[in-house]
């Protein structure tokens, strides 16, 4: 580093001109005579490579300049090498513990100044290197996660729609019970029950799973997934095999990926278990209560909200205020009552999504005092 900036200082002027001699056909040397004079120099553009920096001088010794050089966040990360007449360890310890990097005893010794100060700055130049390398792999790494994150958005996607593509009249369902999950995960988040799973990564992940819920239903013959009346006892049973479908689907993929994929085994658990009641009067395994996981609880009640207020070609939309009243009633039987607590008082949110995110054929649902039973 032969374009290096030096800051020596001492407030001995024989000592500063012997340092300046011997350090002037090799670096950019700047000198002064004092402590606060240092700090001030310090901060100057360009600020120094390497500090040489006595320790006794008056007013304001080299322990205090580091101190103070520490405490700044422009000074903080400049070398300092202590220049000292003082053989006690004890002194040494103390300006180690403040951040110094070496020790330069005096008498100065020209070929050890001069060795010294090129490690220190070879090390200054090997740390910025180092750093450098790190914010760039930092960068590439998260961009590759970017990446990762939007291919892994868009597969998902991909995936859903398939199935919403054999269920033509589920429209924007997809994206409306996604923003319903996540406007639950947020409200119940602070909840006793649910704190302990509702974290920021988990939140994440529920939003991410939840568009699979219903991806067995590429598995349900046309004749049934789209019959424009209502299903018999049989096409039924059919159409419930969905559940079972897409959780074995998803369990098939994560047994393909080499490692883990944790936003898998909560899409499983949703699609698996999305239809089973707090009763324990669903399908397709008769769960109660807490045993039914807490992510398919979510989507159970945003899934059963957007059926109610969308129209299909066997029903009409309900009004928002019918839905409600419907919801409330099953509190404590279709739905745990916490989560239907949480719809409740978020009811205005599952709103807006709804209506933000209608189907193209007609606004969801009738005006909100207009209840079709």
């Amino acid at each position: 580093m032969t374009n290096a900036t030096i800051l020596i200082v001492d407030d001995e002027p024989a000592n500063l001109s012997l340092l300046k001699h011997l350090l002037s056909p090799h670096y950019r040397v700047r000198a002064v005579n004092s402590g606060s004079g240092a700090l001030r120099a310090a901060r100057m553009a360009p600020r120094p490579d390497l500090i040489l920096l006595d320790i006794m001088m008056p007013e304001m010794d080299g322990h205090a300049v580091l101190k103070n050089l520490r405490a700044e966040p422009a000074t903080q990360d400049i070398p300092v090498v202590f220049l000292t007449a003082l053989a006690d360890a004890g002194d040494e310890e103390r300006g180690l513990d403040l951040g110094a990097l070496d020790y330069i005893t005096k008498p100065i010794k020209p070929a050890v100044l001069l060795a010294r100060v090129r490690t220190q700055l070879e090390a200054r130049r090997l740390r910025e290197w180092m750093r450098d390398q790190n914010d760039f792999l930092e960068a590439e790494i998260s961009r590759r996660r970017a990446d990762d994150e939007l291919t892994q958005l868009v597969s998902i996607r991909a995936l859903a729609h398939l199935a919403e593509i054999r269920d033509p009249e589920t429209g924007h369902h997809i994206l409306r019970t996604q923003a319903y999950v996540r406007e639950l995960a947020l409200h119940l988040r602070p909840h006793p029950r649910f704190a302990g799973f509702l974290d920021a990564r988990n939140i994440d992940l529920l939003v991410k799973s939840a568009p699979l819920h219903d991806i067995g239903k590429v598995g349900i013959p046309d004749s049934i997934l789209q019959k424009p009346g209502k299903l018999d006892a049989t096409e039924w049973a059919t159409m419930k095999t969905h559940a079972r479908l897409g959780a074995e689907a998803i369990e098939l993929a994560e047994a393909d990926a080499a490692h883990p994929v944790a936003f898998l085994a909560l899409a499983k658990e949703i699609a698996h278990w999305h239809h089973e009641r707090w009763d324990g009067s669903g399908y397709p395994d008769g769960l109660a209560g807490d045993a039914i996981p807490v992510s398919a609880r979510l989507m159970a009640l945003a899934d059963v909200f957007d059926a109610l207020v969308s129209p299909r070609v066997y029903k009409k939309a309900l009004s928002f205020n019918a839905a409600r009243r419907l919801i409330a009633a099953e509190r404590g039987h279709h739905f745990d009552p916490d989560v239907a607590d949480a719809f409740l008082a978020i009811e205005a949110e599952f709103v807006t999504i709804a209506t933000r995110y209608h189907d193209c054929e007609a606004i969801l649902g009738a005006a909100p005092d207009g209840a079709t039973a």
